[in-house]
């Protein structure tokens, strides 16, 4: 038989770099033969070849509905009819600006854009330009897009300022981020201590999706919130990925249920408030947001932002999540999912954590939890891609690196969890 997916991997190796449009897509941590995918419906897709898979990355994140549902695929549809792009305003952003605050309390206005990294890169522009300081901090592990300034890893000794994680990223242009382990508050106060003054942000990702799935612990991140509000620097949240898909409220509703007060400056979006189109936004409070062009001094424009196609799947997407028990249900069966895989590993013998929030999940071939990034990286690579590739072929696609987190569609159904853990006993007493 041919493999149409090896066919296409080596006709798109001549056209577009490693055959792919964004790294993950490769295969490289896994190896082996990216799948090229022809369609999807619900919970499935399926590749060059025919063959189905149970999806687990859901485009990572955005198909918190499953593929293709009707709600999702008429509004699309009608918006499509009375055109694909103008240029100019339509009541549609409107629409789903409004709708993003009244979910977020601590948004008062909200900026769309295409994408999760150029709302990242706006915002930290906007902090910068609204506190006249230059340094910003983020934590090993967190992704916040490819911006040159967020392309960072750590550097070598406490609190010190970072160094280019990519090829034409100048080093100055990463001098003023500091980056930082996550869930370390005795790194974090040194920050602080050393270089108050000239901080305009701190930004993370309060449940880090690609180092797989790490909490921020409760006391490192009311320590933020403290530290951000004493020396004024701005708490910008990158739920990208959370945002509506741990909750409605996204993480930090989570959090402000346990920390009396809590609320971010800033907040970063993208993923399901799209439902799977280019879509993106961030916000803030009235006074921040307002600094932003035409009315302040900070610089941000978009041709494609608030594409009328978009925002009428995000605006279909988020009509859908806010109906009475959906996050319950979604919870339920992610939790379904990731405590079954726990019980299978245990059976096998096989270390193996779990942790899940609403419709997020994270597995590590590990006996405990990780809280970092470090901690993350001393999972078992091999032993993962066995798993992985075990998987594949029964018919469950899970990230392709150990270092993603996975996500359940509300059209994943009781028995495509049991398929999933029925492949996963046989996968696992083989590790």
């Amino acid at each position: 038989m041919t493999d149409r997916n090896q066919l296409l991997f080596d006709r798109a190796k001549a056209v577009i770099p490693g055959g792919v449009n964004s790294p993950v897509r490769a295969f490289r941590a896994v190896g082996g033969t990216p799948r090229f995918i022809t369609r999807a419906e619900g919970p499935y897709f399926w590749d060059a070849d025919g063959r189905r898979y149970i999806d687990y990355i859901g485009s990572w994140g955005p198909m918190i509905l499953g593929h293709g549902h009707p709600e999702v695929v008429e509004a699309v549809q009608a918006a499509v009819r009375d055109g694909f792009s103008f240029g100019a305003p339509t009541e549609r952003e409107i629409e789903l600006a409004e709708a993003i605050i009244r979910l977020l309390p601590s948004l008062e206005m909200v900026r769309l854009v295409s994408s999760g990294t150029e709302a990242g890169m706006s915002a930290i522009r906007l902090a910068r330009g609204v506190t006249g300081r230059p340094k910003i901090i983020k934590f090993e592990g967190c992704y916040h897009g490819h911006a040159d300034a967020l392309l960072v890893k750590a550097g070598s000794g406490l609190a010190t300022f970072g160094h280019p994680t990519s090829a034409g990223v100048p080093p100055e242009v990463v001098q003023h981020t500091l980056v930082l382990e996550y869930n370390n508050v005795e790194q974090l106060e040194a920050a602080f201590a050393e270089h108050g003054p000239q901080i305009a942000a701190l930004m993370i990702e309060p449940i880090a999706g690609n180092m797989n799935f790490v909490r921020a612990s409760v006391p490192f991140m009311r320590r933020c919130r403290e530290l951000c509000t004493q020396h004024g620097a701005l708490l910008v949240f990158d739920e990208v990925m959370t945002g509506f898909r741990v909750a409605l409220g996204g993480a930090q509703s989570l959090y402000a249920r346990l920390i009396p007060g809590f609320a971010p400056d800033m907040t970063v979006m993208g993923k399901v408030i799209g439902g799977g189109m280019p879509l993106a936004a961030f916000g803030g409070k009235r006074a921040v947001m307002e600094q932003l062009a035409p009315l302040g001094p900070v610089y941000q424009a978009g041709t494609l932002s608030g594409n009328p196609v978009a925002t009428a799947c995000g605006l279909a997407t988020l009509r859908v999540i806010q109906r009475p028990g959906f996050f319950e249900q979604l919870a339920a069966r992610t939790r379904a999912l990731v405590e079954g895989l726990k019980a299978e590993a245990d059976r096998a013998g096989v270390p193996f954590s779990v942790d899940s929030e609403g419709g997020m999940f994270g597995f590590f071939l590990l006996p405990e939890l990780p809280q970092n990034y470090a901690q993350v990286m001393a999972s078992d690579a091999q032993r993962f891609n066995r798993f992985f590739h075990g998987m594949l072929e029964r018919g469950v696609y899970f990230a392709p690196a150990l270092y993603e987190a996975g996500f359940v569609s509300a059209a994943h159904a009781e028995a495509d969890i049991e398929a999933t853990l029925q492949a996963a006993r046989a996968v696992l007493t083989t590790l």
